[in-house]
């Protein structure tokens, strides 16, 4: 992962890893149920940011390194990974 977005995505995982535990005081506090849900979504949301972060350095870097090499194998490997970790992420 190249420094800009590890540093990135180390930042908003360190922000999550907060929100998380604020979840974990609204259920020891016996928080109103809708205002525990409406926090969850917004750490999922936050989760699916980070996801594509990574995502897309993995496509700027990785993916994008296997097209210049000219090697097809790794060109076709690298298309397949990247469908079937989209294919996971949309479930």
């Amino acid at each position: 992962m190249q420094e800009k977005a590890k540093q990135a995505v180390n930042t908003r995982l360190k922000r999550i890893q907060g929100q998380v535990s604020g979840l974990i005081r609204m259920i020891e506090d016996d928080r109103y149920c809708v205002d525990f849900l409406t926090q969850s979504n917004a750490v999922r949301a936050a989760l699916h940011k980070v996801e594509e972060l990574v995502l897309r350095d993995h496509v700027s870097h990785c993916v994008a390194d296997a097209f210049t090499s000219g090697n097809l194998i790794e060109q076709q490997q690298k298309v397949e990974e990247l469908v079937e970790t989209i294919g996971r992420m949309m479930r």
